[in-house]
């Protein structure tokens, strides 16, 4: 290889690099990709989840569907986007953990948000993987029953954080709960753990989310109703 193609060549595959940071360079897009890491969703769903308007939704979800990000598919009238694979939701994780660890400012978010989160205890994926070999836990998805849907810890129950308190009497007294969600950032699982211990429960809440969980490569399980 010349010299001057050496060059070219550098310059065209950092550039091609490039596109994956570019398209990750927007709160927006980073929080589409944390809520299609619980699974497959169409547009309209994941612009109620935002805030956000359905054309500015599909315009970031576009930006990433060119870079190799997200896949869609057509049902019906509507589109469904999903992570491109698994070294995508790999891709999120990492750049979470990076930021948590390099940027203070993201400890002092936690720290005024979440201040209350310091008294629920939480469990582990490993132990509450051991937990639930034992039998003496029961798991509770308190995300909405369509992210379940699309994949949960194996053996979880699904009882979405609105309904929890209208069916809180199908969650067993003699175990202990664990609620889980969406990940560190969501704050389903800290109220679901604050209802359950009003309600005389020992719960805890699961360190992470199901995105971590399944990475760990521990069991998780599909709804039937999904293709």
């Amino acid at each position: 290889m010349r010299l001057d193609q050496k060059r070219q060549f550098k310059d065209e595959i950092f550039a091609q690099f490039a596109r994956i940071g570019k398209a990750l360079s927007s709160g927006c897009r980073l929080e589409l990709l944390e809520l299609l890491a619980q699974g497959e969703r169409a547009v309209e769903d994941l612009a109620g989840e935002t805030g956000q308007s359905v054309a500015n939704v599909s315009q970031h979800l576009q930006v990433m569907r060119q870079a190799q990000l997200v896949d869609s598919r057509r049902e019906g009238n509507y589109i469904r986007y999903r992570l491109a694979d698994e070294n995508v939701l790999h891709l999120w994780l990492a750049l979470r953990d990076l930021g948590q660890a390099r940027l203070a400012e993201i400890s002092r978010l936690v720290e005024t948000y979440l201040k209350d989160r310091n008294a629920l205890e939480a469990i582990t994926c490993s132990e509450l993987r051991r937990r639930i070999r034992q039998g003496n836990a029961v798991v509770l998805d308190v995300r909405p029953a369509q992210e379940y849907a699309a994949g949960h810890i194996a053996g979880a129950r699904s009882i979405p954080l609105a309904e929890l308190r209208t069916r809180i009497k199908e969650v067993p007294m003699k175990k202990l709960v664990v609620a889980y969600c969406r990940g560190p950032y969501c704050v389903f699982a800290d109220q679901a753990v604050g209802i359950l211990r009003s309600a005389g429960h020992q719960a805890f809440r699961l360190e992470g989310g199901f995105p971590e969980w399944q990475v760990k490569g521990m069991p998780v399980e599909r709804a039937t109703m999904e293709r």
